[in-house]
């Protein structure tokens, strides 16, 4: 018998996970709730390959740390999508997984209770529920896929999903966007780069066998089809590129690649340069080139919560209510003005766009 040990050597714990059906029979999506998630879908695909002339935007809080302030914001929103439907597709913003720089809260999944428990079944359940009770509130969710474990609990409820720029490169990720059932987008990387989001749509659109865990929570292989609808999101880099010419740059090498030249675009992080109130600015820009006529440009990303800015997570003090923990985020004051400038934008350009070149 070996006395010598090569094996977990700085595992200091693991404890069992709940198999994805167990959560997903707990939490049982009906019809209705089905129907609605395929509906969002099937509408974003039209977008994408232009039998829409909507807008899609996810527009919601950086990420999810109140499963009621969340609920709050829904409600108030599902009135606004209501409203501006005509001409913009809104989901809402639902992300429970944060990627961390270095370190710190790693989102609701990860850390429901806030308090570095680190109560992950717990976390996926609360996931679970709240897709589940936004859905029926009557709006489609939108989340970023970071864990690559974590879709088999929620992803039959999401409508749309990112991958992140720290992600994008990554070949694991590709290989479960080529296998997810909802449309993704692809952020361009940290550096502005667009060449590594364009490799991604492409691999992503390959057939892939991979290993993970199935609904039973057992270990498989699988085998994916390959996902068409994805596309890229501009999100800068080291300067914004959200501006026409940065546009137009980033659809000629779309286009080049043999790709659909389109992009979204995020009027958050550096296109914002971290500034959360320059997303309103960012937001006049990009309205500015849709109402002149760009088809080109299919949706956009906001970060809104009701109360706007950022605080910081500080154990024993208690929180402002519907403010984020993480990222900083626009008001809901702010938000709605800027979701009806785009829905405007759109009216102005169908007037810009002959009805024979839409």
């Amino acid at each position: 018998m070996t006395t010598t040990r090569t094996d977990d050597t700085r595992i200091e714990q693991s404890g069992e996970l709940l198999a994805p059906m167990q959560i997903m029979r707990e939490l049982r999506a009906n019809e209705t709730v089905l129907a609605h998630v395929t509906r969002a879908r099937s509408a974003i695909h039209d977008v994408l390959r232009g039998a829409d002339d909507r807008l899609f935007i996810v527009v919601g809080p950086c990420s999810i740390h109140d499963p009621a302030a969340a609920i709050d914001y829904a409600k108030k929103l599902k009135l606004l999508a209501d409203e501006l439907a005509h001409e913009i597709i809104i989901v809402m913003r639902v992300y429970f997984e944060k990627p961390r720089t270095t370190v710190g809260w790693k989102g609701l999944i990860n850390d429901p209770h806030l308090d570095e428990s680190h109560d992950i079944n717990e976390g996926l359940r609360l996931a679970r529920k709240l897709l589940l009770e936004i859905n029926e509130i009557g709006l489609p969710c939108a989340t970023e896929f970071l864990d690559l474990i974590s879709p088999q609990y929620i992803a039959d409820l999401v409508s749309w999903g990112a991958i992140g720029a720290r992600t994008t490169e990554s070949q694991s990720h590709r290989q479960l966007a080529s296998g997810l059932s909802c449309p993704v987008g692809f952020k361009n990387g940290t550096d502005g780069s667009l060449r590594i989001a364009a490799d991604a749509i492409k691999a992503a659109a390959a057939r892939h066998h991979f290993i993970s865990i199935t609904k039973s929570g057992h270990v498989g292989v699988f085998s994916t089809s390959g996902n068409e609808d994805t596309h890229v999101i501009l999100r800068g880099g080291k300067t914004p590129n959200y501006d026409a010419a940065n546009v137009e740059v980033a659809c000629q090498e779309l286009a080049a690649a043999g790709l659909r030249p389109q992009v979204m675009i995020d009027f958050s992080h550096a296109n914002a340069s971290k500034q959360y109130q320059r997303q309103i600015d960012v937001g006049a820009d990009v309205a500015a080139q849709v109402a002149g006529g760009d088809t080109r440009i299919i949706g956009m990303m906001v970060e809104s919560h009701l109360t706007a800015g950022r605080q910081d997570l500080i154990p024993g003090q208690p929180l402002a209510y519907a403010q984020s923990i993480t990222d900083a985020c626009i008001g809901w004051d702010d938000t709605i003005p800027l979701l009806r400038m785009l829905a405007d934008a759109v009216k102005k350009r169908r007037l810009a766009v002959p009805a024979d070149e839409e």
